[in-house]
């Protein structure tokens, strides 16, 4: 004979089969206690009730979601790379503006070398 398949509920208005003394010492303290029934329909043992999300729309519902996932990822891509060349324009003045200023940096440095090599060379008379 096989035993009956058990579910477990909160609802305190169910019948409640026997529980083994291991399972009252858990129903005590703050955990909220639940009661084991039997269940409601009559299933064959090994029946999972509970279906995968997928399974549950129509060839059309896949279609449109694909389409839409599609849509999101290519709105989401084109966010990435507006951003991207925002922060390479910015990276690429930030570049320029530093050329910039080692060039007359540089351009100083030329003179001043220039200057010491006039008050240091010897002069002939």
């Amino acid at each position: 004979m096989q035993k009956p398949i058990m579910a477990v509920t909160g609802d305190e208005t169910d019948e409640e089969t026997e529980l083994a003394p291991s399972h009252m010492a858990a129903a005590t303290g703050d955990m909220p206690t639940y009661q084991i029934r039997a269940p409601t329909t009559a299933l064959p043992q090994g029946v999972v009730m509970a279906a995968s999300p997928g399974s549950l729309h129509s060839p059309q519902q896949l279609a449109e979601e694909a389409t839409r996932k599609r849509e999101l990822r290519l709105m989401k891509n084109r966010e990435a790379a507006k951003e991207c060349r925002r922060r390479k324009k910015e990276y690429v003045k930030c570049l320029e503006s530093r050329v910039a200023v080692l060039e007359v940096q540089n351009k100083k440095l030329i003179e001043e070398l220039e200057t010491l090599k006039d008050i240091c060379s010897p002069k002939p008379d």
